[in-house]
């Protein structure tokens, strides 16, 4: 018997108001991510020297140990702290591990199947919204800041391309790793997990938790020109773990995602495809309009399949 998200969602923790607990988790991600950078920052200066780190800051991609320097970067002062702290949150301050992780292998292991198949269709809709995120523009008074964000967010594009260069086999296995397997568990427990828990219990709408935990998670990453892209994969990401009451699917979801981008890139780079990864204009507006039905239909599938509505299949 499969408990509906409503009924594995009465249970409150009356000792923290949510509130509380937002500002608690927040401020423990902000510290082990101000920890985590000085520690990278050791470590770089240490085996590259200051100049690397210097040049790791700038996104200097082309001097030497640069891309060693940004993965250290990137695991140590960011990837790691999103990863203890929902555990430690969970475990510590609120004593509810299963809750806020949401950790439960308790649910019918054809919703991860169906996740997948709701990512691959998703392609035309992200690239849809990528598109008109990119086209958006400040108003005129806001062109420094326009100027800047389109600058940053350039440079910050090419640092990822770079470490996203994979001269072997074995450098695609590191990058699935890092970007895809690692990412997708740390960040899901951390927004789908414990953050979308905190606001469930404090708007005590669902929905509302879903969207508000979305926009968070894409500004989080702080990409502007990538915000509603992102902020509809939260959605999604959000929508499985409501229906099935478990991290799991939205973590394959993750997981679908960011390692489609890193086998694409991959395969491009050793031309075994003719796909430029960069490249948003591969659907038309056909596409897109399917690609959104064909979800709409996948999650009516996915919401009954979890709450134990199995007939819809047959």
């Amino acid at each position: 018997m499969i408990n509906t998200p409503e009924k594995h969602d009465i249970k409150q923790n009356v000792g923290i108001h949510p509130f509380f607990q937002f500002l608690i988790l927040f401020s423990l991600l902000i510290g082990l991510v101000i920890v985590g950078f000085a520690i990278a920052q050791a470590i770089i200066t240490a085996k590259y020297g200051a100049n690397t780190m210097t040049d790791v800051l700038a996104y200097t991609v082309s001097s030497p140990n640069a891309l060693n320097g940004l993965w250290i970067l990137q695991i140590v002062s960011t990837t790691i702290p999103l990863f203890i702290t929902p555990i430690f949150f969970a475990w510590i301050i609120v004593r509810e591990p299963h809750e806020y992780l949401r950790d439960t292998p308790k649910f019918p292991l054809v919703l991860l199947g169906i996740a997948f198949i709701i990512m691959f269709f998703s392609m035309p809709l992200i690239e849809l919204l990528s598109n008109i995120n990119q086209n958006m523009v400040l108003p005129h008074f806001l062109k420094a800041v326009d100027d800047w964000m389109r600058s940053t967010e350039a440079a910050a594009q090419q640092a990822q391309d770079a470490m996203l260069k994979m001269n072997t086999i074995g450098d695609l296995f590191f990058a699935l790793a890092v970007v895809a397997f690692l990412t997708a568990i740390a960040e899901e427990f951390m927004f789908r997990g414990c953050l979308q828990t905190i606001f469930l219990r404090w708007t005590k709408n669902q929905h509302a938790a879903v969207w508000i935990t979305a926009i968070l998670f894409s500004a989080f990453h702080m990409e502007f020109f990538g915000f509603l892209p992102r902020m509809m994969l939260g959605v999604l990401f959000g929508y499985f773990v409501v229906y099935s009451g478990s991290i799991w699917p939205a973590v394959v979801g993750h997981f679908v995602n960011n390692g489609t981008d890193v086998v694409i890139t991959y395969l491009s780079q050793h031309k075994k495809i003719n796909i430029n990864p960069d490249d948003q204009h591969v659907f038309n507006y056909a596409g897109y309009i399917i690609s959104f039905i064909i979800i709409l239909f996948l999650f009516w599938v996915y919401r009954n399949v979890a709450l134990g509505k199995k007939q819809v299949l047959l």
